[in-house]
């Protein structure tokens, strides 16, 4: 067991029972061109973000923890949401734009398209899992619940775009199907206003998580 410097308090972790969970390091969400920006969501802290969530994945992966690379998008066909009877249909801000500007048509979040790639610094090594999803929460729809339990992993460390959307939206499903989840806050990057992080963070540590930084990880995974 490591303890791990964390807020609210610390929490002790299994290195062995934990896997990293990375959200969305697409180019979608972190390149100029991709969809965030042109929608005109500020891309100004995504570099930095990619390179700590590239420091955690080192970490993870000396320390023989699993890293799991989620991917969001759609099949060509938007069969994930086929019309406006889906909810995700009328929310989902890729498919609005594509309705918008038929231009973009098959070139948003599309599955095969560059937008959709995870980003050329955080393509998986040997050994890491990439998992495919439709919405912003890594359990709905996918087979991570039945990974992490395969491999009897109890505790999540969760980074990349976005905090306040695909991060505590996992966090959130995680906490309530009984995972212990740790936002790795500097490896986070939220999409809106400045306020997002921090609303973000703390809703994560006063309701259903822990929130910690990459230095905490690794002090926690060297510790004798």
């Amino acid at each position: 067991m490591a303890v791990l410097t964390a807020r609210p308090d610390p929490i002790a972790i299994d290195p062995r029972r934990c896997a990293v969970i990375v959200n969305d390091m697409q180019n979608a969400f972190c390149s100029p061109g991709g969809y965030i920006d042109r929608i005109g969501f500020d891309l100004a802290n995504a570099a930095n973000t990619a390179d700590k969530v590239r420091q955690v994945c080192a970490l993870a992966r000396a320390a023989g923890i699993v890293v799991i690379l989620m991917q969001n998008g759609f099949s060509p066909d938007l069969r994930e949401a086929p019309g406006p009877s889906s909810p995700l249909w009328h929310k989902s801000n890729a498919l609005r734009h594509m309705r918008a500007h038929p231009q973009t048509q098959g070139q948003i979040l599309i599955r095969g398209s560059w937008d959709h790639q995870l980003i050329d610094s955080l393509q998986p090594r040997p050994g890491d899992l990439v998992l495919q999803k439709s919405t912003d929460d890594g359990f709905a729809g996918t087979e991570l619940d039945r990974i992490l339990r395969g491999r009897d992993i109890t505790t999540l460390l969760v980074c990349g775009i976005s905090s306040n959307v695909g991060v505590e939206s996992t966090l959130r499903a995680g906490y309530h199907m009984g995972y212990f989840g740790v936002m790795i806050a500097d490896a986070c990057m939220a999409v809106g206003p400045d306020f997002m992080q921090a609303a973000t963070e703390f809703s994560i540590e006063t309701f259903f998580g822990w929130v910690c930084h990459v230095a905490d990880l690794h002090a926690a995974l060297s510790a004798d």
